[in-house]
């Protein structure tokens, strides 16, 4: 097989290339010419060279390592959202307290965000198959050790370093499809991770809420177990993109590791625990967004001065790839904010089970599928900025026809937003992709990923957090509002207490202190609905916000991506 340098010019591969001095095999060293025959590269075999031989081509083994590294990838981001709706279940099996059991999903959400970023210089170091493999093992080990744990501290532990090892898996397969794949084979690649990335958070709730109803919250966690065996086995098998480089481990940053470890994790922790705490009020979040901002110092600085930083930001002066990486931030505030907000509606003004919750919110799944080919197509076909921009305006309408909310919204009420949601995000998902990372230089591919993955995840985090805040201030401002008009002068209020009333005549001792009782749930239940939309309305403007941003993008092209063979 071959591989292509930036000049287009191919070089033969053979099993075990020669490493140069510093650990990198010649073929993987880009944007220089083929070196000379007898050093890096080996005289074209006569199954697949030749003077005119192109591109390494993708055969089947590399397809099905490829695979196998995507169903991973599914996994690790269905974990985020597979707990949600069964930590009540969760909570009751660990007799954990309301505030402990929240740490479930925000330990593998703050180690899992740590790790996304790691993963470029890992893989350099190990090579994309060992780093996979060590990761899917440890995530599959790890979600055995979470379904027989027995106490909330050590599921907490559990779940930190099941994101932590996990984490890896996202960033790789992103990188991965631009250095194996040649440009006229990624938007079909792309339409792939993007139905994958999608879907996951979208059937987290569904796939969750029916292994709970149907068998026990353990199976939400030995559900990974054989996918995770059989995804572990077949990349160290079937997997060969690039070759390890542990040249890098000499002068590897550890201070730098631990300060990006400090400050995404303490951020991470603000933004979760932040509107449940009432930000700053809290002893621990004021302490922990001290932390969070001197790290952060601390850290762009290291990254700026070292020689060999655990993370390259100079991708970011790449004008597409730096907007590429805001439209992942928007993306994750919709992805993450709208797979977090319905089910909220539905549990608490509708008060459905987490089983007919997820029924519900399968529409959005269903036609993120039936929109993938059509998605495929279009990338073909269309400037992907013309795409994109579809994509944005589409997403914005979905979540604006979601924000008409009442209480009695049920599956026909929300399947046009749903399906309007479900065919934006394909759209969204496959030309922010290229925009982001296709026009880097091959070598920057790794890091990049990390940190394109990274911005998708802090988006999720810091979108939830702002719409935590928001339905906390809403609802206190809908209250007053609404409770300022229940004034008992008023001739409409008086009938329909004394309509309440005569119900419980009969019934109870006081019928009016039981009238009385209805009407305040009443009001705290249109209040709900009213921040619900409220927040929604929010959502769909920074969907129509970003749109602003589209005059700057460059049209993605070039030359295709090197594998690291």
């Amino acid at each position: 097989m071959t591989a292509i340098t930036n000049d287009d010019t191919p070089t033969a591969r053979t099993a075990n290339p020669p490493a140069d001095a510093g650990g990198e095999t010649a073929a993987s060293r880009l944007q220089t010419p083929p070196p000379p025959a007898g050093r890096g590269a080996a005289a074209p075999s006569s199954s697949n060279a030749g003077p005119s031989a192109g591109p390494r081509p993708v055969s089947t083994r590399d397809w099905l390592g490829f695979l196998s590294m995507v169903v991973g990838m599914f996994m690790a981001i269905l974990d985020i959202q597979i707990v949600s709706s069964s930590l009540s279940e969760i909570q009751a099996g660990l007799a954990a307290s309301a505030d402990e059991i929240s740490w479930v999903q925000t330990s593998y959400l703050i180690a899992e965000v740590v790790m996304i970023p790691l993963s470029g210089m890992l893989a350099r170091i190990l090579s994309t198959r060992v780093l996979f493999t060590i990761a899917a093992a440890g995530f599959t080990l790890t979600s055995v050790a979470c379904a027989f744990t027995s106490s909330i501290e050590s599921m907490i532990v559990w779940r930190a370093l099941q994101g932590f090892i996990g984490g890896a898996m996202i960033p790789t397969v992103f990188a991965t499809s631009f250095s194996l794949f040649p440009p006229e084979k990624r938007a079909g690649v792309s339409v792939m991770i993007g139905l994958v990335a999608t879907m996951a958070p979208t059937l987290g709730p569904t796939l969750g809420g029916w292994l709970t109803q149907s068998f026990s919250w353990h199976w939400l966690f030995l559900a990974n177990v054989l996918p995770g065996i059989a995804v572990t086995s077949l990349v160290w098998t079937l997997v060969d993109v690039d070759k390890p480089n542990p040249a890098l481990r000499k002068g590897f940053d550890f201070i730098g590791l631990g300060l990006m470890a400090a400050f995404l994790g303490s951020l991470e922790f603000v933004v979760e625990e932040g509107p449940r705490q009432d930000w700053f009020q809290d002893e621990y979040v004021a302490i922990f967004a001290v932390v969070a901002a001197v790290s952060a110092v601390g850290f762009f600085w290291r990254v700026l001065t070292y020689g060999n930083p655990i993370v390259e930001l100079r991708a970011f002066l790449d004008r597409n790839f730096a907007i590429g990486s805001l439209y992942s931030f928007i993306i994750g505030i919709g992805l993450y904010g709208a797979v977090y907000l319905q089910p909220l509606f539905l549990a608490r003004v509708r008060g459905l089970n987490s089983l007919q919750i997820g029924t519900i919110m399968f529409v959005t799944g269903a036609f993120q599928f039936l929109s993938a080919p059509i998605a495929g197509a279009l990338s073909k076909k269309l400037d992907l900025r013309v795409m994109l921009a579809m994509g944005l305006c589409l997403f914005g309408t979905g979540v604006w026809l979601n924000a008409h909310l009442t209480n009695q919204s049920g599956f026909w009420e929300l399947f046009l937003p749903q399906a309007v949601r479900g065919l934006s995000l394909m759209l969204c998902f496959i030309p922010v992709n290229t925009i982001a990372l296709g026009t880097l230089p091959p070598e920057q591919l790794k890091n990049a990923s990390g940190l394109y993955n990274l911005m998708r995840n802090l988006g999720g985090a810091i979108g939830l957090a702002a719409i935590n805040t928001v339905l906390l201030e809403r609802a206190s401002l809908h209250m007053n509002r609404l409770g300022d008009n229940l004034n008992l002068a008023r001739p409409l209020v008086q009938e329909t207490l004394d309509g309440l009333a005569a119900k419980f005549d009969g019934l109870v001792a006081d019928p009016q202190a039981a009238a009385m009782k209805t009407l305040a749930r009443m009001v705290e239940r249109e209040a709900m609905v009213l921040t619900f939309n409220d927040c929604l309305l929010l959502m769909a403007g920074v969907f129509f916000a970003g749109l602003l941003l589209m005059p700057l993008v460059r049209r993605p092209g070039g030359k295709p991506a090197a594998a690291d063979h």
